[in-house]
């Protein structure tokens, strides 16, 4: 993370307690279900990551500043180009009004930050975000740190140690990365099967 937009530094924070999202138990609000049902966004996958980047990065009410810095936004971009980091974006007319961004490793997928510019925009994107993943049979999702907005989805937190063994779990798994960029209407995110994942060899 950065201080601010305008700190050229970057520094690492492991949180005492680690927030997640499990898979398995992953809610959607009945109301948001009616969201992503009738399709309101076109949901897309890769297509504007940098723009995606920015969105999260842009001053919001309650946020004026953000941690993505330029030295943040540049690794992002170049971890993006290698294939290891991802947005899940969601359109309407053309237009760019919300999605998320995060990294994949083996089957741990680390949620790092999410804009919207429209009402739901970014919970229809989390909500296809978690169909993709348990589609391909990732079995961890990262979120850092517990809030209030993600306890409505099934978050919880625990302490580090109990973190860390779920990650070296999931760095063992093998997922099928193609199942990520995959086209899926509402109906299919919301009908999301829980994979069973393919151990490395």
């Amino acid at each position: 993370m950065g201080e601010t937009r305008d700190d050229p530094s970057v520094f690492l924070v492991e949180p005492e307690m680690r927030g997640i999202l499990p898979l398995a138990g992953f809610r959607v609000p009945s109301r948001l279900a009616r969201t992503v049902r009738q399709e309101r966004f076109e949901v897309r996958v890769n297509t504007a990551f940098a723009a995606v980047l920015d969105g999260c990065a842009a001053p919001a009410a309650g946020r004026e500043d953000t941690w993505i810095n330029g030295p943040i936004r540049r690794l992002y971009v170049e971890l993006h180009a290698r294939g290891h980091a991802h947005s899940v974006e969601t359109w309407r007319d053309e237009r760019l009004v919300g999605g998320l961004y995060g990294v994949t490793l083996g089957g741990a997928f680390f949620g790092e930050s999410m804009f919207s510019q429209e009402r739901d925009a970014s919970k229809v994107a989390l909500v296809h975000l978690v169909a993709r993943l348990k589609r391909g049979g990732w079995c961890l999702l990262d979120a850092q740190f517990q809030t209030d907005h993600l306890s409505q989805f099934g978050a919880l937190e625990m302490p580090q140690e109990d973190y860390l063994v779920l990650l070296a779990q999931a760095l063992s798994v093998t997922t099928d990365k193609a199942m990520f960029e995959r086209p899926l209407s509402g109906s299919e995110a919301l009908d999301q099967p829980l994979q069973p994942t393919t151990q490395a060899s």
